[in-house]
């Protein structure tokens, strides 16, 4: 009973109940593997309680792309100094895994068609995957656990950490299997495909590619090269040989909006992989809460929009004092579907929305679904989610290329630009861009350099945008080693003084920003009804504040308060609870976390 207790405490893994017998149980059902695993049937419904485990993302919290949240947050608490050994969570998700493994360990005596059988064995291991290559980012090192263990087996239970490069090899070859024996097609794009494990596969090697390659201190660069590679490799094959398109009608900014408000994207041929919702079977997503619930979009992520032309923002005079309305003149037609612009409604014949000041002003509409239909409320919106897409493996693609230096503009325009001409964008040029590198882009990746310097800061432009609030940015910034944008104060619009401005672009005054009830100086001129019907803010709500005082930015009284700071490179990971490296002395802690 004690090492079952031990094993309770220590990985968290596999009990509801502490008793020995609950490890000849399966973890899904209360049937046993004597019983169970006999057919293709039996494997199709195991798995089926898989795939919870990979579900939409539909915001980019905890990274530069958010202004303030207001909900809870561990990066969040991280980057201000409220993160140690003592405190954390985690470490305690371990029977995912042997849900998995226990699958994989009795597929032996499995009959029928072998093809159908190594489906769903590759199924199992994209899982397993998926499963591992989220405690590396975390963690780095864990230790690997290729089937299950019970509690007389204290060399596995009390073992340490296997090295991030064994695991790493581990879950390609998981990935590689799966890739090589999940069916290539099935009836709807609801179920995992080849393409689908193509994907992961290319996603986890970029990300590996990038993260050894920046991160020096772990001392792989070496084999970052190879993992480039295989991102190269399976993005490839997905592009020549999945049949999927970047859906496009002429619509430009229309065709990106419907990838991410549509209530039936199953004919789409840009989304591999989807979570279906469904009004009539009671099936649906809380996208809901995008528009100004806990969070907005930063200044930093509107910044990074190209202007129409295709030239940088960033280069046009006094582009950080420009208003909320200038903003959206003349830029990227992806800006106002990811960022609420003027004159904005929630239906056709709707007042237009009023931004929030304590929430920087620029809140997010992408994924709110615009169809009153299809949006009911908390969690009762019926909009398709893409959860695997071409885009990305289009920029997947692109970005292992151009970190090999074996980038072309044919290679470009067969991505970048694919997803530039939808919108109606220029297109990218290689020439153009490694000539004249953007100086804004420049400063915020110290570490890109070379030939491809240029190209390669254009590439991650266009990363952010295209997949902005689809759940990548903080994965991105943690594998280019870029973690100091997370440890600045992050910004909204820009106010130019006190006073009232039109938000709405109408030409009136929507709002007013004053320095506290009474204090109407900066707005007595203003015709009573149109002064009457501003809706005021005051510096008197702790929330947030100017930067200049009675003008600049809108900055967050959190940031005041708590000053974020990202230490390099201990950050990167998170501790092992203190209580997980009490029980196994053989777990140490990443790297500045002993």
């Amino acid at each position: 009973m004690k090492y079952a207790l031990r094993f309770c405490i220590l990985l968290g893994m596999f009990f509801a109940s502490c008793e020995k017998d609950f490890l000849q149980r399966t973890p899904q059902t209360s049937i046993t593997k004597e019983d169970f695993f006999n057919t293709p049937a039996d494997l199709q419904t195991y798995t089926n309680g898989f795939y919870s485990q990979l579900r939409s993302k539909w915001e980019d919290l905890y990274s530069d792309n958010i202004s303030v949240y207001t909900g809870s947050s561990e990066v969040d608490n991280l980057v201000r100094g409220g993160i140690t050994p003592a405190t954390v969570g985690g470490w305690n998700n371990w029977g995912t895994l042997r849900s998995i493994n226990f699958m994989l360990q009795n597929t032996g005596k499995t009959t029928g068609d072998p093809v159908t059988i190594n489906h769903y064995i590759g199924i199992a291991r994209f899982f397993r995957a998926n499963f591992y290559y989220n405690m590396v980012k975390r963690y780095g090192d864990v230790p690997w656990y290729g089937s299950v263990i019970g509690t007389s087996d204290e060399d596995l239970l009390y073992k340490a950490k296997d090295s991030r490069a064994v695991v790493v090899d581990s879950i390609m070859n998981d990935l590689e299997f799966a890739a090589a024996n999940i069916l290539p097609s099935l009836t709807n794009n609801t179920q995992l495909t080849k393409w689908a494990a193509l994907q992961l596969l290319a996603r986890i090697a970029l990300h590996e590619g990038t993260y050894r390659k920046y991160h020096d201190e772990i001392g792989l660069e070496s084999s970052a090269a190879g993992f480039l590679q295989k991102a190269v490799n399976a993005s490839q094959k997905i592009m020549e040989e999945g049949g999927f398109t970047i859906y496009s009608t002429g619509a430009n900014a229309l065709d990106y909006r419907a990838l991410f408000s549509s209530n039936n994207l199953s004919a789409n041929k840009e989304v591999i992989y989807l979570e279906k919702n469904n009004k009539e079977e009671g099936i649906a997503n809380n996208t809901h809460v995008v528009l100004d619930w806990q969070w907005a979009l930063s200044a930093d992520l509107m910044n990074d929009y190209l202007m129409r032309d295709g030239t940088p923002f960033t280069s046009t005079a006094d582009y950080d004092k420009k208003t909320f309305v200038q903003v959206f003149q003349n830029r990227d037609p992806r800006l106002p579907e990811t960022i609420m612009p003027p004159g904005f409604t929630t239906a056709p014949g709707n007042t237009p929305l009023v931004i929030k000041p304590n929430f920087g002003g620029y809140m997010q509409v992408k994924f709110y679904p615009r169809d009153p239909a299809l949006r009911g409320g908390w969690v009762l919106n019926y909009t398709d989610l893409p959860i695997f897409r071409l885009a990305e493996v289009l920029l997947i693609n692109a970005e292992a290329k151009t970190e090999l230096g074996t980038i072309t503009q044919a290679d470009l325009d067969q991505t970048i630009n694919k997803l530039r001409r939808r919108v109606g964008m220029p297109d990218l040029s290689m020439a153009v861009a490694n000539g004249n590198p953007d100086p804004y882009q420049a400063q915020k990746y110290p570490l890109v350099a070379g030939a491809q310097k240029g190209l390669l800061l254009e590439i991650r432009r266009e990363r952010r945008i295209e997949l902005a609030c689809e759940g990548f940015r903080l994965d991105d910034l943690y594998r280019w080693k870029a973690g100091q944008l997370l440890g600045k104060h992050s910004k909204g619009m820009y106010i130019p003084a006190l006073g009232a401005y039109d938000v709405t672009g109408d030409g009136e005054e929507d709002i007013a920003i004053l320095e506290q009830q009474g204090a109407e100086d900066p707005i007595n001129h203003l015709p009573p009804n149109v002064k009457n019907k501003l809706i005021k803010f005051y510096l008197t709500d702790q929330s947030y504040y100017l930067e200049n005082e009675n003008s600049g930015a809108l900055l967050f009284g959190k940031d005041r308060q708590q000053p974020r700071n990202f230490v390099e490179p201990k950050y990167y990971h998170f501790p092992i609870p203190q209580e997980q490296t009490l029980l196994n002395k053989n777990l140490t802690q990443p790297a500045g976390w002993q």
